[in-house]
């Protein structure tokens, strides 16, 4: 199943890959980069809150 869209390769270790893989059966994810993508995603969308929140708090 060939796509177009882009891909990089990720090097983790041991441990990261274990909480990737626990991630993901938790959550049903089909595949390991299904559950990475959601992963990424999650954790830009807690940046931007978090950088939302301190420009808040800045002016104040």
């Amino acid at each position: 199943m060939p796509t177009e869209k882009p891909r990089y390769t990720v090097i983790v270790d041991e441990e990261l890959l274990k909480e990737i893989d626990d991630f993901r059966f938790e959550n049903r994810y089909p595949s390991r980069s299904a559950a990475t993508l959601e992963l990424i995603r999650l954790g830009i969308e807690q940046l931007k809150k978090e950088q939302e929140e301190q420009k808040k708090a800045q002016k104040k």
